[in-house]
């Protein structure tokens, strides 16, 4: 990553930004996901969120400054991808600055992984 945008709390090694790609698109045929910050913001407010994912790469940074706040009060697990088009794409659209699990269907297992995962880096 370049330059790190403020809002980044922590740095996600490639597998693991792979595996929450991988859960994201896997929820989406499976179970269920929000697109879209409105929509990411509802969920973690809800406690509906089971994962939330959030591009590293958005401008302006104040749309998705807020959500690894609310997600740290709300212990919501959160993690960083390089790409909003990748994230996009594994979501079933052009581009999102944010995706949040709400339910798992078969990425149950992966979601517990990079949970874990994301508490050892989110220190």
């Amino acid at each position: 990553m370049a330059g790190k945008a403020a809002y980044v709390k922590f740095d996600v090694p490639e597998d693991v930004q792979n595996m929450a790609l991988n859960a994201v698109e896997v929820a989406r045929q499976s179970g269920k996901i929000r697109k879209g910050t409105n929509e990411v913001t509802k969920a973690i407010e809800r406690m509906e969120a089971k994962l939330v994912i959030i591009a590293s790469d958005v401008t302006p940074p104040e749309v998705v400054a807020h959500i690894p706040l609310l997600c740290d009060e709300k212990k919501v697990p959160y993690v960083y991808v390089n790409s909003r088009e990748e994230l996009g794409k594994r979501a079933g659209v052009q581009s999102a600055a944010s995706v949040a699990i709400t339910e798992a269907g078969k990425a149950e297992e992966d979601i517990k992984k990079i949970s874990e995962e994301v508490s050892k880096l989110n220190k």
